[in-house]
């Protein structure tokens, strides 16, 4: 079937969270109604029991299709969207645990149309279940950044992106399967599309919420975090790395400059913590912390973040 250009899917990514496609679902095909485009929803159930395929069903939306992907990873849930969307000119990505503004959708399409490129990002806010700790707070985990429209960037992540499929199929990217549990697949995936010559542009109004469980609203969980963050960063940077003295140039940054994160947020939460000022603190123990995950990624080791049983 010959690709159109101005059809359009929408890829939810799910895990174990039927309530929250249920009553995501119907909101995105609200605002897919609204576009001048084709617009279909593509719910991506990653669960081996395929437990999401049920309140699909329920839902008897005609604009709504089902996709089991048993095999763990995001990586292969985005790739299965890819697949699915194999006719479409346009895909945009969204998580089961995100609630899309209003006009979503509509400020997406329309950024694409105005800015063209290869991608388009969108922020998106946290709602917390519970007020994390001043520490955790000021650690800044759950902060996103928030810019004018039509900035570039130079990777992103798959909560809030619109792609391309055109410059995707001419350059043959995919989601690399190695970080399915580690996380860091949509970066590579983006940093790919700048690559080969894609541009990514950021559009201020195209607003999501994630909701935040507060099992994730733990120092534990931020430390972790920060450490997959920094760790991550540093496979993405070698996966990209295309001789082997470009990948030990990376290896020597990475060691450097985690080893004086780690030295330097440490001072730093150290003495936010004599001093009872979490700022200090929190900003310190993530700084040390990512530190070290570069340091850790630059020395061979993978984290993995999302290891299932």
């Amino acid at each position: 079937m010959p690709v159109a250009a101005s059809h359009v899917a929408v890829a939810v990514l799910t895990y174990k969270r039927p309530a929250l496609v249920a009553a995501l679902v119907p909101e995105l095909v609200r605002q897919a109604r609204e576009q001048a485009a084709d617009v279909r929803i593509v719910v991506v159930d990653n669960d081996p029991d395929g437990g999401a395929k049920a309140t699909v069903g329920d839902l008897s939306l005609p604009e709504v299709t089902y996709v089991h992907q048993p095999r763990p990873g995001i990586a292969a849930a985005r790739n299965a969207a890819l697949d699915e969307a194999s006719d479409v000119g346009i895909l945009v990505f969204i998580d089961d645990d995100e609630t899309p503004e209003p006009d979503w959708l509509g400020a997406m399409l329309d950024a694409h149309s105005r800015l063209g490129g290869a991608a388009v990002a969108g922020p998106v806010l946290r709602i917390h279940e519970t007020s994390p700790p001043a520490w955790v707070r000021s650690a800044r985990v759950f902060d996103r950044r928030r810019m004018p429209t039509g900035t570039p960037m130079e990777a992103a992540g798959t909560g809030n992106l619109l792609v391309d499929l055109v410059h995707v199929r001419r350059h043959g990217l995919r989601f690399d399967d190695e970080l399915g549990l580690a996380g860091g697949s949509d970066h590579l995936f983006t940093k790919q599309i700048r690559r080969t010559g894609g541009a990514i542009h950021w559009c201020d109004e195209a607003v999501v919420h994630e909701f935040v469980p507060s099992s994730r609203l733990t120092g534990a969980w931020t430390l972790q975090r920060g450490y997959r963050s920094g760790s991550t960063s540093v496979r993405v940077d070698l996966m990209l790395a295309a001789t082997r003295g470009e990948s030990l140039r990376v290896r020597a940054r990475a060691l450097a400059g985690g080893l004086a994160r780690v030295l330097v947020g440490a001072g730093r939460a150290a003495i936010g913590l004599l001093a009872s000022d979490p700022e200090r603190r929190g900003l310190g123990a993530w700084t040390m912390m990512r530190g070290a995950g570069m340091a850790g990624g630059a020395l061979g080791h993978r984290y993995v973040e999302y290891r299932r049983r």
